[in-house]
């Protein structure tokens, strides 16, 4: 067998390298050296501001509807667009982002006009559609808006099961104008109804939609002493939108009222 010769490594001497010197600091070098990392910081904090200020203006600038508990916060006139042929009105016109009956198409759109002093009002979610989405067996109330000198609206989804049968009805096939109220009159008091409180009843035809519309004196109605509303049924549920008014608010925007009643539509 071959032998093999191994040489050894001579470790390296202390005087082939010499080794770093340890840095030396003094105070007065500390202090500059933190100054200058705080300027540099500031600096660029600053910038940084200034490059996310510029970055967000153009958002702000830009007129957006407020959302969810905001909207209930300001006058609806802030952020809906006027009715064309009457600016002392605007419209509301209600889509999937608004309720989870129209996200869920249980309800199709509708919309009306109201004064732009008007704010929308919370709904109660024990009243509101958001615990039984996408079957609900009860109506539910959809959105709401208020005005403490002129009264208040609410927009109520029923399912049309609990009406009629037939699938896809409409409003004529579910019965008079008597018999529908009689079924959802509660809904438009808030507590209950008497056949005796319907002051005038009528029809109206818009498009290929047919409307009930109802006058109702309530003078114990939750809602209010006076009352109007006005029904349709589309797809699978039957819509009523309520305009209620105590008698003070009644005695000074009645014409008002009258005027977002006939503006309802699905």
């Amino acid at each position: 067998m071959a032998s093999v010769s191994l040489t050894p490594i001579s470790p390296i001497s202390s005087t082939s390298r010499s080794p770093r010197p340890p840095l030396k600091t003094t105070a007065a070098a500390t202090t500059a050296l933190h100054q200058n990392r705080g300027q540099f910081t500031l600096s660029s904090r600053r910038d940084m501001l200034k490059r996310l200020g510029l970055a967000i203006l153009p958002l702000i600038l830009v007129k957006e509807p407020p959302h969810s508990d905001a909207a209930r916060e300001v006058e609806v006139g802030t952020y809906l667009p006027p009715l064309p042929s009457d600016p002392s009105f605007v419209v509301f016109k209600a889509s999937p982002k608004d309720t989870p009956a129209l996200r869920a198409g249980n309800v199709q759109p509708y919309q009306f006009v109201l004064p732009p002093t008007w704010k929308q009002a919370r709904v109660a979610n024990i009243l509101s559609g958001n615990y039984c989405q996408p079957k609900c067996a009860e109506p539910w109330v959809e959105v709401k808006f208020e005005d403490e000198n002129q009264g208040k609206v609410q927009v109520v989804a029923s399912p049309l099961i609990r009406l009629t049968n037939k699938p896809n009805a409409s409003i004529e096939e579910i019965g008079s104008p008597e018999r529908l109220i009689s079924s959802l009159g509660p809904f438009v008091t808030g507590n209950s109804y008497d056949p005796d409180e319907l002051l005038e009843t009528s029809t109206e035809n818009l498009g290929d939609q047919t409307y009930y519309k109802y006058v109702l004196e309530t003078p114990f109605a939750l809602t209010g002493t006076h009352n109007l509303a006005k029904a349709t049924a589309k797809g699978n549920t039957v819509v009523l939108f309520v305009v209620s008014a105590n008698d003070k608010q009644w005695q000074s925007s009645q014409k008002i009222l009258k005027a977002m009643l006939d503006s309802f539509q699905v």
